[in-house]
């Protein structure tokens, strides 16, 4: 069994240039599927909005644009403090910032658990760990 990392983050829903609001957003990156970010967000009386996405293109978008499909991260500024995050559906698209350090944070923190170029590694290592167990045995 594997462990997941899990992040809260404060980020602002971008309705217009003149209106946004502040969301906590719920950030998991699980070893199961290593190449992936799930990131969740509460609209009130709504059901929870999740994304999933890949961890380095969240990884790259932190320093420069990336994405050009239903997610697309850039930093805002030229500072690179801030994190712009455009998610496309066919009901609407949601544009979220925040802050650069916390995204810094829990990817290092994932990239802890599973280094950044190992994931098929990891992957396999736990699909052989789950084959083993399912036989309850360890020989």
């Amino acid at each position: 069994m594997h462990s997941t990392v899990q992040g809260h983050v404060v980020m602002s829903l971008v309705v217009s240039n003149e209106l946004s609001f502040r969301l906590v957003v719920d950030l998991v990156y699980d070893p199961g599927d290593p190449f992936a970010v799930r990131l969740t967000f509460h609209l009130p009386g709504d059901a929870p909005v999740s994304w999933v996405f890949g961890r380095e293109l969240l990884l790259d978008g932190i320093s420069r644009p990336s994405g050009e499909g239903d997610v697309q991260i850039r930093p805002v500024g030229e500072e690179l403090s801030q994190v712009r995050i455009l998610l496309r559906s066919p009901d609407g698209d949601a544009q979220l910032r925040c802050a650069a350090p916390p995204l810094v944070a829990f990817l290092a923190r994932a990239d802890r658990l599973v280094p950044m170029g190992e994931e098929p590694a990891a992957s396999a290592l736990d699909a052989k760990l789950a084959d083993i167990l399912s036989r309850g045995c360890l020989g």
